[in-house]
């Protein structure tokens, strides 16, 4: 069975819609969720391409599949589904009494959606909500005060971020940019930060400090005492697709990545504390997009395992510059940004990339005024950005998930080779992220193998013992010294 929340996010020509399933049974089915999608955007909805966990559409969902959301898809709260939609078929609250839905808070306190009648229409005490007397049937003043806070968002900047500095491994910073420029910075690709997170008492190291992009002009914001900084060593590309029509990046299934990356990352001491992705050049002051900015929050929604908590996990981006040199900013989404996504508050804009729309749910309050769209830069807290050169890891091997680039056996030999050549040892050569998580592939990443390689990789004291030495030499077809 499935866990009592089931929230499924469908992406589409229109925009990124949130389905909440949490009534519907304690299965839902693939047939369960198109007749929810419908409750809320209009019975008439028509799917010119129908869902699938990817982007690119393979591995359709028929809209008549009974199969289990959970058990037979591996859905999980919060995962992402992809489709095209007829815009001319989406209904909207007040569309002549087409069916929508309504959103109401529950008992739990949490905000909810069902679908809408046609008496629910007109008489809601928001746009898209039941009526008051259908949440119950005696209101005061302050009851009702406290209802309608929860649907308004008096935006403000968050001036300090959360994270006051994040280190690159400049060997894995190199890499990304390198990519993005084979395709003349007009291919959009992302990728995860693996890394740890330390106290940040001290400064950041003005030497190693790397040049900041536009961004860092806007404002210089101080992170709170306690805070605590982000060393990144590793980055991790998963399979996904570009969209240049909306200039999207999309992650795709990733059912051997999902369980290899983190537990490769747990073995070596690392985490997940950020996300990086690259795009073409923008016009000035132009960030990161909705798209962008609703992927940063629920990333970091995700780090801090809810509201409750702060986190230092961070948003990289990387573009070029009018003078040809790659431009690397970071951010963080601000904690008000997290809330309102989390609420579902914001979607994508339809129209203007630099803006959120608000849902008609919701009352957005700019500077006194109401507003139907925020813009994101008001959402966005810019994090001073450095580098470093790893003591521990190599960037040598092939990435995983790159056109052109494969990765084979005999790149492994190539980079194993040069051991006892150049000051290079057997160890520092495997201690290289990509290599490692291609050697997942046949020794398995929970093998005892993985975990002594790893545990030779982060403490060179720990030898590595020389039977395993000869096994991953063979493996690599070396016939010389290791």
């Amino acid at each position: 069975a499935i866990a009592a929340t089931m929230l499924i996010r469908i992406r589409n020509n229109v925009g990124t819609w949130r389905i909440d399933l949490s009534s519907g049974g304690p299965d839902p089915s693939i047939v369960d969720l198109y007749r929810a999608i419908r409750a809320e955007h209009g019975e008439g909805l028509v799917f010119t391409t129908p869902l699938s966990k990817d982007p690119r559409g393979s591995g359709a969902m028929a809209e008549d599949d009974e199969s289990s959301l959970s058990v037979d898809l591996g859905l999980r709260n919060g995962d992402m589904l992809h489709g095209r939609v007829d815009p001319e078929t989406v209904a909207s609250v007040g569309d002549g009494g087409a069916q929508t839905s309504v959103t109401f808070v529950g008992t739990d306190g949490n905000i909810h959606r069902r679908a809408a009648t046609a008496d629910d229409l007109g008489r809601s005490f928001r746009p898209g909500m039941q009526a008051l007397r259908d949440m119950k049937m005696q209101w005061t003043l302050n009851d009702f005060m406290a209802m309608d806070d929860r649907f308004i968002f008096k935006i403000k900047r968050q001036d300090a971020a959360d994270c006051p500095h994040v280190s690159m491994e400049s060997g894995e910073a190199n890499g990304f940019q390198s990519y993005l420029r084979e395709f003349g910075f007009q291919r959009g690709r992302m990728g995860y930060l693996y890394g740890r997170y330390e106290d940040a008492e001290d400064a950041p190291d003005e030497k190693k400090k790397e040049k900041e992009g536009p961004a860092a002009d806007d404002h210089k914001p101080t992170a709170a005492p306690g805070a605590r900084k982000v060393i990144v060593e590793c980055i991790y590309e998963p399979p996904q697709s570009y969209d240049a029509e909306s200039d999207t990046i999309d992650p795709l299934d990733d059912p051997d990545g999902d369980e290899r990356v983190p537990i490769l990352a747990a073995h070596l001491g690392l985490e997940r504390v950020g996300w990086i992705f690259g795009h073409a050049p923008r016009e000035e002051g132009f960030q990161l997009s909705s798209h962008e900015i609703l992927t940063a929050a629920e990333l970091q929604l995700e780090a801090a395992g809810g509201l409750e908590k702060s986190t230092p996990f961070v948003t990289v981006k990387v573009t070029v510059g009018p003078d040809g040199n790659a431009v690397v900013d970071a951010f963080q989404v601000s904690r008000q940004c997290m809330e309102m996504v989390a609420e579902g508050a914001l979607d994508v804009h339809p129209t203007r990339p630099g803006y959120c729309k608000v849902v008609d749910t919701f009352t957005a309050v700019m500077e006194g005024k109401n507003s139907d769209e925020v813009e994101n830069n008001f959402f966005l807290a810019v994090v001073p950005i450095g580098r470093h050169v790893s003591d521990v890891y190599v960037q040598q091997f092939p990435r995983a998930n790159r056109d052109g680039q494969p990765q084979t056996h005999e790149a492994m030999r190539r980079q194993l080779s040069k051991s006892g050549t150049r000051g290079w040892e057997f160890i520092d050569l495997l201690a290289d992220f990509s290599l490692l998580l291609y050697l997942c592939e046949f020794q398995g990443v929970g093998s005892d193998i993985m975990q002594k390689i790893c545990a030779s990789v982060i403490d060179r004291k720990v030898p590595l013992d020389d039977g395993y030495k000869i096994m991953l030499a063979g493996m690599a077809g070396m016939d010389g010294a290791y």
